[in-house]
């Protein structure tokens, strides 16, 4: 069986209301049948001072996902990958049979262009740009945008996307959301300390044994 698959990539620091938000809101717009959120080992456009551990960051994302279907992946660090085009690539090897298409915010489409090999990553999945309060115009004037545009799609076909050939992206208008984790760890500096104090919590020891048990059916 197909699965029509959205992939969100991110650091999670920490996961919040809008990533769930967007991540349902995109899935009822291209009609898919799960949205994996792959948790960044280290982005490397960002800097590292801020950043959460890893642990943390996973679990938060891990809770904020609870009964949806959200599924978080650690795969990216399991395969010591940092760059989305060779996950992309990788992803697309190991599950022939699905369909994936990329998810991002309107937040980051103004980097990119500095994204690695950022037109083979358009090239190989189509791309979903999901609204941001805030980022309209610069994702729409962002250096990337220019190269992109020649391969929007109308947003009222968003369900037909797995008929499209990459490169293909389409702008999705969704409920606005202004949470953001800048906010989110500026009223509260020490979150990610309730995750790793939560003994009750997966490790990832316990995540990897179950990818291990079901590897047909998670990422």
């Amino acid at each position: 069986m197909t699965r029509r698959i959205g992939l969100l990539g991110g650091s999670f620091n920490p996961a919040h209301r809008a990533h769930r938000a967007m991540s349902l809101a995109a899935a009822s717009a291209l009609g898919l049948d799960e949205v994996w959120w792959l948790v960044s080992p280290g982005n490397p456009l960002k800097p590292k001072a801020g950043m959460a551990p890893y642990a943390a960051r996973l679990a938060s994302a891990r809770e904020m996902a609870r009964r949806s279907p959200i599924k978080v992946s650690d795969i990216e660090r399991r395969l010591g990958k940092v760059y989305t085009v060779d996950t992309l690539e990788v992803l697309v090897r190991r599950y022939p049979r699905d369909r994936f298409i990329w998810l991002m915010g309107e937040d980051t489409v103004a980097q990119f262009h500095q994204w690695k090999d950022w037109r083979r990553l358009a090239a190989t999945v189509p791309i979903a740009v999901l609204s941001r309060p805030g980022y309209d115009d610069e994702a729409r004037t962002a250096s990337a945008s220019g190269w992109l545009r020649r391969f929007v799609r109308p947003g009222s076909q968003a369900k037909q996307w797995t008929r499209w050939s990459a490169p293909a992206i389409v702008f999705l208008r969704l409920p606005p959301d202004r949470t953001s984790a800048t906010q989110l760890r500026a009223a509260d500096p020490r979150w990610h300390e309730r995750f790793v104090r939560n003994t009750n919590a997966p490790s990832c020891v316990d995540h990897l044994r179950e990818y291990r048990r079901d590897l047909g059916r998670h990422p």
